[in-house]
């Protein structure tokens, strides 16, 4: 590869569904086969660690005051990452070890916020193994909202990647225009967008995307599947008894800076997924479109951003 050129790797693998500390050895295994692939970055789908709530949709997650709500929540919330208290340690040091960037999906219970509500958090950590942004997804959707809080601004943020500019979002964040404009206006020209999993969601605003950033975009899905739901899944009889035999079929992918596909959507399979993209390809695409530089009217149409944490008390000491 030329000074221009980076490789980059997608995870698309099932987690030890609400298990960290089994799901966190599975991440770290597939960081070490980027790593051996002489990746730059690998990224993972959303919440990947330790998993996405697909219980929610499948046990009346909606019900007030249920005891089956509680006790999986509860389950949930005891698997969730606590970054401040070093449940990201050995991912971090695996990524300094090896020289690997990592885009990866946590569900966080954040230390500012008490650490009793859970986060769908994207964590950036660069090759020296720091932590530089985890980003709470702004708004949960649907029924999102019976397990996530929502977020703010402080992880839209972007990173130097041997000369790209990487930044990312969580899920149906990718279609809100004016959390994307803000990746786009700190000079993003590498995209992450992570997923639970599902092509018939990255098959369509991947593409788009990229076209309209004029930005490579790597879109990253998890997998599920009913057999991956472990044994000691609290009430796991009523989970499978209406749960489908694919809840996440993967749909990772990755799109060029003219919107067309470089690998288009892989789905059912756990696999390493890389390609080579070259920084060139993009100020090519950017000679007739830059959304925040020639073919923006900052004159006329402006975004303010609040990137403050968010937290319910300050304490002068």
């Amino acid at each position: 590869m030329d000074d221009t050129q980076i490789k980059v790797g997608i995870a698309q693998i099932a987690p030890i569904w609400l298990n960290k500390v089994e799901t966190a050895k599975k991440v770290i295994s597939y960081i070490e086969n980027a790593a051996k692939e002489s990746c730059d970055l690998v990224t993972f789908g959303e919440t990947l660690l330790p998993g996405y709530p697909f219980w929610i949709s499948l046990t009346n997650g909606a019900e007030f005051n249920s005891k089956v709500q509680k006790e999986i929540f509860a389950h949930y919330l005891r698997n969730s990452i606590n970054i401040e208290r070093g449940d990201l340690k050995e991912v971090c040091e695996t990524a300094k070890r090896l020289q690997i960037a990592i885009y990866l999906g946590i569900a966080e219970k954040a230390e500012n916020r008490g650490g009793h509500s859970i986060y769908c958090s994207l964590v950036y950590i660069n090759k020296l193994g720091e932590i530089k942004s985890v980003h709470r997804k702004l708004q949960p959707t649907f029924e999102e909202r019976l397990c996530w809080s929502p977020g703010d601004g402080n992880g839209l943020r972007v990173h130097d990647l041997e000369g790209f500019t990487v930044g990312g979002l969580n899920c149906w964040e990718n279609w809100m225009p004016l959390s994307r404009t803000a990746l786009y206006a700190q000079g993003e020209n590498l995209h992450v967008a992570v997923w639970p999993g599902s092509d018939r969601i990255t098959t369509d605003i991947t593409r788009f995307v990229a076209k309209e950033s004029r930005s490579f975009v790597i879109s990253t899905s998890g997998l599920m599947r009913k057999e991956d739901f472990p044994t000691d899944t609290p009430h796991l009889d009523l989970i499978s008894a209406n749960a489908p035999c694919i809840l996440a079929n993967g749909g990772s992918c990755i799109a060029g800076p003219d919107g067309e596909w470089i690998i288009p959507p892989q789905k059912d399979t756990e696999q390493l997924i890389t390609a080579e993209i070259d920084l060139n390809r993009v100020y090519e695409e950017r000679q007739n479109f830059d959304p925040s530089g020639h073919y923006s009217r900052p004159d006329i149409t402006q975004l303010h951003v609040n990137r403050e944490r968010q937290g319910l008390v300050k304490f002068n000491d």
